[in-house]
Protein backbone atom coordinates (compact mmCIF):
# COMPACT_ATOMS: atom_id res chain seq x y z
CA UNK A 1 0.00 0.00 0.00
CA UNK A 2 2.78 2.52 0.71
CA UNK A 3 4.71 1.90 -2.43
CA UNK A 4 1.20 1.91 -4.44
CA UNK A 5 0.39 5.33 -2.79
CA UNK A 6 4.55 6.68 -3.55
CA UNK A 7 4.09 5.54 -6.91
CA UNK A 8 0.83 6.69 -7.72
CA UNK A 9 2.12 10.15 -6.98
CA UNK A 10 5.22 10.16 -8.76
CA UNK A 11 3.10 8.93 -11.80
CA UNK A 12 1.17 12.22 -11.73
CA UNK A 13 4.13 14.08 -11.40
CA UNK A 14 5.17 16.50 -14.96
CA UNK A 15 8.04 14.50 -16.75
CA UNK A 16 8.35 11.79 -14.16
CA UNK A 17 9.81 8.47 -15.54
CA UNK A 18 9.27 5.05 -14.27
CA UNK A 19 13.22 2.71 -14.52
CA UNK A 20 14.84 0.20 -13.26
CA UNK A 21 18.43 0.74 -13.24
CA UNK A 22 19.43 -1.71 -10.33
CA UNK A 23 16.64 -4.57 -11.65
CA UNK A 24 13.70 -5.70 -11.84
CA UNK A 25 13.01 -5.10 -7.81
CA UNK A 26 13.36 -1.73 -7.72
CA UNK A 27 11.28 0.91 -9.45
CA UNK A 28 13.24 4.23 -9.27
CA UNK A 29 11.03 7.12 -10.74
CA UNK A 30 13.30 10.36 -12.32
CA UNK A 31 12.88 13.25 -13.58
CA UNK A 32 15.07 14.54 -16.48
CA UNK A 33 17.10 11.53 -15.55
CA UNK A 34 17.52 12.63 -11.61
CA UNK A 35 16.21 10.24 -8.85
CA UNK A 36 14.02 11.43 -6.88
CA UNK A 37 12.44 7.92 -5.61
CA UNK A 38 12.86 4.79 -5.30
CA UNK A 39 10.75 1.88 -4.18
CA UNK A 40 12.70 -1.81 -3.64
CA UNK A 41 11.89 -4.80 -1.57
CA UNK A 42 14.43 -4.35 0.93
CA UNK A 43 14.54 -7.66 3.23
CA UNK A 44 11.17 -8.60 2.00
CA UNK A 45 9.55 -5.61 3.33
CA UNK A 46 8.35 -2.98 0.33
CA UNK A 47 9.91 0.93 1.87
CA UNK A 48 10.12 4.19 -0.19
CA UNK A 49 13.35 6.51 -0.42
CA UNK A 50 12.82 9.91 -0.53
CA UNK A 51 15.19 13.26 -0.81
CA UNK A 52 14.22 15.62 2.18
CA UNK A 53 16.02 18.43 3.52
CA UNK A 54 18.68 17.90 6.27
CA UNK A 55 16.52 19.42 9.01
CA UNK A 56 13.15 18.30 7.75
CA UNK A 57 14.35 14.39 7.72
CA UNK A 58 15.28 14.66 11.09
CA UNK A 59 12.21 16.12 12.80
CA UNK A 60 10.15 13.56 10.92
CA UNK A 61 12.69 10.74 11.91
CA UNK A 62 11.62 12.27 15.61
CA UNK A 63 8.04 11.62 14.81
CA UNK A 64 7.27 8.92 13.02
CA UNK A 65 8.25 5.59 13.85
CA UNK A 66 8.51 4.55 10.07
CA UNK A 67 10.97 7.06 8.90
CA UNK A 68 14.41 5.75 9.00
CA UNK A 69 17.97 7.12 7.13
CA UNK A 70 17.73 6.66 3.81
CA UNK A 71 18.77 2.67 2.50
CA UNK A 72 21.87 2.82 0.40
CA UNK A 73 21.60 6.80 0.21
CA UNK A 74 23.22 9.44 1.39
CA UNK A 75 21.99 9.87 5.27
CA UNK A 76 22.15 12.92 5.65
CA UNK A 77 19.66 13.84 2.26
CA UNK A 78 17.32 10.39 2.09
CA UNK A 79 14.94 8.66 3.78
CA UNK A 80 13.49 5.69 3.93
CA UNK A 81 9.61 5.03 4.59
CA UNK A 82 8.27 2.01 6.15
CA UNK A 83 4.89 0.23 6.01
CA UNK A 84 4.32 -0.06 9.73
CA UNK A 85 1.17 1.83 9.90
CA UNK A 86 2.38 4.98 11.39
CA UNK A 87 2.19 7.26 8.25
CA UNK A 88 -0.58 8.43 7.15
CA UNK A 89 -1.33 8.67 3.49
CA UNK A 90 -1.06 12.51 2.62
CA UNK A 91 2.10 12.80 4.94
CA UNK A 92 3.68 9.67 1.88
CA UNK A 93 2.01 11.69 -0.82
CA UNK A 94 3.77 15.07 0.31
CA UNK A 95 7.16 13.49 0.82
CA UNK A 96 6.64 12.45 -2.87
CA UNK A 97 5.80 15.73 -3.89
CA UNK A 98 8.92 17.40 -1.82
CA UNK A 99 11.49 15.12 -2.87
CA UNK A 100 10.22 15.63 -6.44
CA UNK A 101 10.58 19.73 -5.71
CA UNK A 102 14.09 19.60 -4.56
CA UNK A 103 15.02 17.07 -7.77
CA UNK A 104 13.79 19.84 -10.05
CA UNK A 105 15.46 22.63 -7.90
CA UNK A 106 18.97 21.38 -8.72
CA UNK A 107 18.37 21.21 -12.61
CA UNK A 108 19.13 23.38 -15.27
CA UNK A 109 16.60 26.20 -15.30
CA UNK A 110 15.88 25.71 -19.21
CA UNK A 111 14.93 21.85 -17.95
CA UNK A 112 12.57 21.96 -15.32
CA UNK A 113 9.28 20.62 -15.62
CA UNK A 114 7.62 22.99 -13.20
CA UNK A 115 8.66 25.67 -10.66
CA UNK A 116 10.12 23.76 -7.90
CA UNK A 117 9.47 27.02 -5.47
CA UNK A 118 5.91 26.71 -6.55
CA UNK A 119 4.64 23.43 -7.34
CA UNK A 120 2.65 21.27 -5.16
CA UNK A 121 2.62 24.20 -2.70
CA UNK A 122 -1.10 25.56 -1.60
CA UNK A 123 -2.04 28.84 -2.70
CA UNK A 124 -2.15 31.30 0.42
CA UNK A 125 -5.83 32.73 1.05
Amino acid sequence: MLQRRAADRAEGLPSAELTHPFGPNWDVYKVRGKVFLLLPLVHGEPIAIVKTAPADGDALRQVFSGITRGYHMNKKHWISLHPDGSLPDDLVEELVTESYRLVVDTLPRRIRPVDPNTFGIPPIE
